[in-house]
Parts: structure tokens; sequence; C-alpha cells
């Protein structure tokens, strides 16, 4: 199993764990992962991590398609990438939510399948250089000829000699966009994989696969835990439970929340249901409350260190290829690297 390191995005203020970053090097790990959303960008921490590092991979988990063209982003990951040595950067892209796209970027949500087929179909063109970038796509198009359109656009290509397989990740969950992922993407980041959810996933996989006419032996699958050393494990829960409430409850509108989508459809319909409720009436303190431990249980790896070293062989099992790790213990970063070498 191929670990990974989560530091997210920033808070008030900009500040990046390299300490931190450069241990989980030293112990092995495949790749650092950073976030957005509407604060730090995912794309620029990496380029200065990238200076202070040698050889992990660098992703972003994920990139906000709202947040820039295609184009802007094929640009600034192949700059990146340029910079701390062909083959390190991983370009993790995600649609984000309505409230953000609309409210944060000022765009319309739009059909984000469509949107996430232009989008990679632009950005391999990009990379591959064979020839002017044009694309006639449903949600996006180059040269651009919409509204307000002078007429005088034309298809350029990349200056830059870029890395064309540069990896392109996609951060997906629901039926169709995962089928997507698989037809056209180098990796998945499942939104809120738990071990035993493959059995959910495996046949939209399968069937990506069978449209894109590829095995899939060399697609990556990376999931994601919270791991905290400890003998009480009611307070490990009690730390997770704000992010929890936060995401399934107020990170996004009522009728389009992923985050809540993702709890009931791993059985938690009524909590999950209670937790929006509270949360969007301002009772924030009960929306915590309402979290079963058993929820926080399932995707984390909490305990003591034998307990911890028993339920990760479970995700070893899961069908991941990667799990990136995320935690404030320089000592459960050490246990985890000694329990994905076992």
């Amino acid at each position: 199993m191929k670990l990974g390191l989560s530091i997210g995005y920033s808070g008030a203020e900009m500040r990046l764990p390299i300490e931190k970053i450069q241990l989980a090097e030293s112990l092995g790990y495949d790749s650092v992962w950073t976030a957005e959303a509407y604060g730090s960008d995912a794309i620029t921490p990496l380029a200065y991590i990238g200076a202070l590092t040698k050889r992990i991979r660098l992703g972003t988990g994920i990139i906000q398609l709202a947040a820039r063209t295609p184009a802007a982003t094929a640009m600034e990951v192949q700059t990146v990438d340029a910079l701390v040595g062909r083959g390190r950067f991983i370009a993790g892209l995600g649609v984000s939510g309505p409230q953000i796209v609309e409210g944060w970027y000022g765009q319309p949500w739009g059909k984000p399948n469509r949107r996430i087929r232009d989008y990679v179909t632009i950005m391999r063109k990009i990379f591959d250089r064979q020839e002017p970038v044009s694309h006639a796509g449903k949600e996006i198009s180059l040269p651009y000829t919409g509204e307000g359109a002078m007429g005088i656009g034309k298809p350029l290509k990349s200056i830059l000699h870029t890395n064309p397989k540069l990896p392109i990740w996609l951060g997906t969950g629901t039926e169709a966009n995962v089928k997507l992922t698989a037809e056209i993407a180098d990796g998945w980041l499942p939104l809120g994989f738990v071990p035993g959810s493959m059995s959910t996933y495996r046949p939209w996989l399968d069937e990506g696969f069978r449209r894109a006419g590829k095995s899939g032996k060399d697609f990556e699958i990376q999931g994601s835990t919270t791991v905290i050393i400890t003998n009480d494990l009611r307070d490990a829960f009690r730390q997770m439970k704000p992010r929890i409430a936060l995401y399934v409850g107020g990170m996004g509108h009522r009728d389009k929340n992923f985050h809540n989508d993702m709890m009931v459809r791993r059985g938690y319909g009524d909590v999950a249901k209670a937790i929006q409720e509270l949360y969007l009436a301002g009772r924030k303190a009960e929306a915590i409350e309402v979290i079963p431990d058993e929820y926080c249980d399932e995707g984390s790896l909490v305990g003591p260190p034998a307990r911890i070293r028993e339920r990760y062989k479970a995700w070893a099992d899961s069908g991941l290829t990667g799990l990136t790790v995320g935690t404030q213990q320089e000592e459960a970063m050490e246990l985890m690297a000694e329990v994905a070498r076992d």
C-alpha cells in the first residue's frame, strides 16, 4: 500500500508543515496532498514543497474546476511539474459543489459530468502538443465562440514542452462520475471511501474501463483516513466530529451536498438528515452530537498501536492502491509507515 500525507488547505495564516512533509518522505511515503476551498490554493504550495523535497509525489486533492480554465490549470501544473522534476506531479481535479462554484467563483453549476470530460480532454491535448488545441465540447469549447466573442480566437499550442503523461486523477463519488473517472483518468480520489465500499464501486469502475477499452491495471485509487494514536477512542471521535458535521451539514445546499449523500450511501440516512437540519438551523453543537462513534470509526484508524495495526488490514485489502493519512502526530506517521511495510 502506497502512503500519502494530507496537509489540506491553510487556515487564516498560510503555513506549510515542511518538517512533517520531509519526515514523510524519509519514512517512504509516496505522496503529499494539498487542497483548496476558498482560501489558499492547491497548486502553489506544491512548488514550494517540491523545492524542499527530492522524490515524494505532489498531488492536488483537489483542484476545483471552476477556479481556472482547463488551459490555465494545464499551464500551472505543467509548470510545477517541470520545476520539481518531471513525473512528480499528480493533477487531482474535482467539481467542488454549487455553493462554491456559483458563490465563490461566479460560474454556473452547469452539467458537472460534461464539464469534467471537456476539462480533462482539453488538458490532455495541451500536454500532448500534437497540434494547436481546439475542442467542441458540450460545456467548454476552444476557441470560444459564445456570447461576447469577437470571433477572432484561434487554436494555440503550448510553448512549454511539457510532460505528455502528466497524470490526471479525479475526485468523484456519484455513479456517473465514477464511471467517467475510470474511463478518462489515470487515478481516482474516492469520496468517503471505507473498507467494504469497493463492492459498490467496482462495477462502476469496470464499466468505465470497458468504455475506454483498457484493463485498469495501472489505474491508481487513493483513499484517505484519519489516524490518531490514543487510549481514549471517544475523545478521538470527538475531535473528528466537528469537521464531519461541517461537511455533511453545511458544505453545500440542502438539496445538493455530496458529503451528505455519501453518509446516506453508507447507511446513515437518518443521521445525515438530522445533521443537516440542525447545522443549517445554527444548532452546530447538537449536529455534532448526532454523529455516531461507529461512523467515525469506520473511516479512521484510531486507538492504541495494536488496534491500528489490526484495523489497517481491512484498508490494505479494500481495493485501494494508496492511502492518504491525515494526522497531527509524528508517531502516527511512523506507525503507518511500519504497518504499510509489514
